[in-house]
């Protein structure tokens, strides 16, 4: 091999070795920090799991509210529920009561 040709064939090897390196590099950081990438998975799944104990608060709360509807509904009425909506709502109170604020 002659000399020049020599230096030609090394510099194209620096330059395939600094592509591939290049590559490599990009394709790890993607791996890693990239839309789909191991930090973007460990987002989504904490982010999975605070939305799953926002809906169990929700649902216990339509549970609850469910209940007060159903025992203010005309098949099922609670007296006592009733009169304490209507004193909430009104803001009144029997003579007889003593009222702490």
């Amino acid at each position: 091999m002659s000399e020049p040709q020599a230096s030609r064939s090394r510099f194209f090897g620096y330059i395939f070795s600094i592509l591939v390196i290049g590559a490599i590099s990009y394709f790890t950081y993607a791996a890693v920090q990239g839309d789909y990438g191991t930090f973007r998975r460990l987002q989504v799944e904490a982010q999975a799991v605070k939305l799953e104990r926002e809906l169990q608060v929700l649902r216990t709360e339509r549970a609850v509210l469910e209940n007060r509807t159903r025992r203010l509904s005309t098949e099922y009425l609670d007296l006592d529920l009733l009169d304490e909506q209507a004193r909430k709502v009104l803001g009144l109170a029997r003579a007889d009561e003593i009222i702490i604020r």
